[in-house]
């Protein structure tokens, strides 16, 4: 079954805008925060092979996957460390949650069955960081702190697209582009 009209055209956009996110950062941010931008950029683009073309991987392209998360991770803890050691807490906090979102994505498509066992408790977790990361938009907008601001927003709705992602790969319809 295909996926929903425009919603290819909506996942481009979103990869477009946070490319474009990146080079923001690396002309008007911090070293850390283009850091922490790359590293999600490349966890995401890891994540979107992986849901859409793992079972055709071979053992080597999930071993070079595997090591490149692992970077990646490492770069966004490296970046968590950074906010905490420069006293950015609102970044902190948003790195932060953004690992306990995608510690709650993994668990949804690697165990679906335990999830489905508990859908409201795995729900009402998930609605409650997504809320949490919300308000953070609305601190750094209060803040004028505006590319922050915009930084959280698109990432808020990159995770929307990632979730529509999900549930479009649990319902059986193709996620490839």
């Amino acid at each position: 079954m295909p996926a929903p009209p425009g919603f290819h055209a909506f996942k481009r956009t979103i990869y477009a805008l946070l490319a474009l996110n990146l080079a923001l950062y690396a002309l008007f941010g911090t070293a850390n925060q283009l850091l922490d931008s790359a590293a999600w950029i490349v966890l995401l683009v890891l994540f979107e092979i992986e849901t859409a073309h793992g079972e055709r991987l071979k053992s080597r392209g999930r071993l070079a996957i595997h090591l490149v998360r692992l970077a990646a991770a490492a770069g966004v803890l490296a970046a968590a460390v950074g906010y905490v050691l420069e006293r950015e807490w609102l970044d902190a906090i948003n790195t932060w949650l953004w690992v306990a979102v995608v510690v709650l994505l993994e668990i949804e498509v690697r165990f679906p069955d335990a999830v489905e066992r508990r859908r409201r408790l795995f729900w009402s977790c998930t609605g409650a960081l997504y809320a949490a990361l919300g308000a953070l938009v609305l601190a750094w907008a209060w803040r004028g702190e505006w590319l922050d601001a915009w930084d959280a927003a698109l990432w808020l709705t990159a995770f929307f697209a990632i979730e529509l992602n999900v549930l479009e790969r649990q319902n059986g319809y193709s996620s490839v582009s």
